[in-house]
């Protein structure tokens, strides 16, 4: 009876996946403009023309000795050539692009830059024109041990700019047929500034005034900390980063392989595949802006006398939340009906950041749907990556404001369908008895979920594409 009992429930979600998918459906990515990628909007002159210039760092193309295109410091391993690459959907420091629907017919760039530049890189299997941008990360070293690292798609042997270079591309077809590759995609950087100046109080008041409502679901969560001072971090899928400035470097030194001043040492140094010194991205001396009257002089501007990742952090800190669209009366259904089956204790409406420096961002209200918190989302989502206090199965709720504009969802990027994002936030063990830290905790949330009409269903997916 048991068996026949497990089969049976397995059978009904089935049957229940496929009546909801005939009766409503994601609509798809919000058409229209962008609402995002522009400065936050009471900056002063000065604040507004650090966004600009910081916005034009961010699009410069990197090469590996700044002789080919205007940037340098690529490679010896990359997974793209300029910070725009991976963050450019719906607009400038947004997630992956890729030809997730007619309406985004922009391919993953990607697939292109394995060959740039003469460079001999084979496209793996894991990127294709029509999928995101990706990341690959092996879970296991050869001995068993725990990796987690990045291992760069690309090297920069057979470009033109690195002659004598022969470094070979991690084995990605042998770790793929050993279940040893999991994946991540870019996460946006709109309005980040609000979540780098939100106090670690407000964090915990909040996730503190849910406790009740959130364990009548099962729902857990805690935060990921600075081992050095103990403080929330609060940046990337594991909340692994503490601030914007570490984030920005981390990604120059991983995803472009640029050694900076956060983290000077070149991965993958082998012999001749170094070609400059390090830090190559560091505080400028002289002003090397060209359209600049202070050309080669040691006078500049805070941003042409900043390092890359100084720029990339200021083009976050200053950026405004992305914009949501007009509410309908489906919408304004669907925000109730979100907060009805459980999604609001996770994905936090509201958040008030603390004071600030630059002009208008103090003390403000903003709207993440998210309380950046970790919360274990069971075998179905897990990784097998270990990050600060982040286990295998724990991510942090990931924010979503402009999620109504993204074109592929959950951490590796597996669908480009809401409806589906949503439902694999529930996931069991056979052998959890019980265990908070083994079933997801979105289990009981994607239960009440279950119970909604198709008409409801589709109320709350049109409320999120309009986020």
């Amino acid at each position: 009876m048991k068996r026949w009992n497990k089969v049976g429930a397995v059978l009904l979600l089935a049957m229940w996946v496929m009546s909801m998918a005939w009766a409503q459906r994601d609509p798809g990515p919000r058409p229209g403009p962008a609402g995002a990628g522009g400065a936050y909007p009471t900056l002063n002159a000065n604040e507004l023309a650090f966004f600009n210039q910081a916005a034009a760092r961010f699009q410069v193309i990197d090469s590996v000795k700044g002789t080919i295109e205007a940037g340098s410091g690529l490679g010896p391993t990359f997974n793209g050539n300029s910070c725009v690459m991976c963050h450019s959907q719906p607009a400038l420091g947004g997630s992956s692009p890729g030809l997730a629907s007619p309406q985004n017919s922009v391919p993953n760039p990607q697939v292109a830059l394995a060959t740039l530049d003469g460079a001999s890189n084979m496209v793996p299997p894991f990127i294709l024109s029509n999928g995101p941008v990706r990341e690959a990360r092996f879970i296991r070293n050869s001995d068993g041990s725990s990796d987690g690292g990045v291992h760069g798609l690309y090297t920069i042997a057979g470009r033109t700019d690195a002659p004598g270079c022969t470094l070979a591309q991690p084995p990605f077809e042998r770790e793929l047929s050993a279940n040893n590759v999991i994946f991540r995609i870019p996460t946006p950087l709109f309005g980040l500034g609000l979540v780098e100046n939100t106090p670690d109080q407000t964090l915990e008041a909040n996730l503190a005034s849910t406790q009740q409502a959130r364990s009548r679901l099962g729902i857990g969560g805690t935060f990921n900390t600075s081992g050095n001072d103990g403080t929330i971090t609060r940046f990337g899928w594991k909340a692994q980063n503490k601030s914007l400035l570490m984030f920005a470097g981390e990604a120059y030194n991983v995803e472009i392989g640029t050694a900076n001043e956060l983290f000077p040492n070149e991965r993958s140094a082998v012999t001749g595949c170094v070609f400059n010194g390090t830090p190559e991205d560091g505080t400028e001396l002289l002003n090397q802006n060209p359209g600049s009257t202070n050309y080669n002089t040691n006078i500049g501007t805070a941003s042409e006398m900043s390092s890359d990742i100084v720029n990339f952090a200021a083009l976050a800190r200053l950026s405004a939340p992305p914009a949501t669209a007009a509410a309908t009366q489906s919408t304004s259904n669907g925000k109730l009906l979100f907060e009805r089956v459980g999604c609001a204790l996770c994905h936090s409406e509201s958040l008030t950041g603390g004071a600030s420096p630059y002009t208008g961002m103090g003390a403000i209200t903003y709207h993440p749907y998210s309380d950046f918190a970790l919360h274990h989302m069971g075998p179905g989502l897990t990784d097998g990556i270990r990050q600060g206090g982040a286990g295998p199965d724990q991510f942090r709720t990931a924010p979503l404001w402009g999620v109504g504009q993204r074109l592929f969802f959950l951490h590796d990027g597996r669908t480009s369908d809401l409806l589906q994002a949503i439902l694999a936030h529930g996931s069991a063990s056979r052998n959890c008895r019980g265990r908070q830290d083994c079933g997801s905790e979105a289990n009981g949330v994607i239960r009440n979920f279950q119970t909604l009409s198709a008409s409801e269903i589709q109320d709350l997916l049109n409320f999120l594409r309009s986020l």
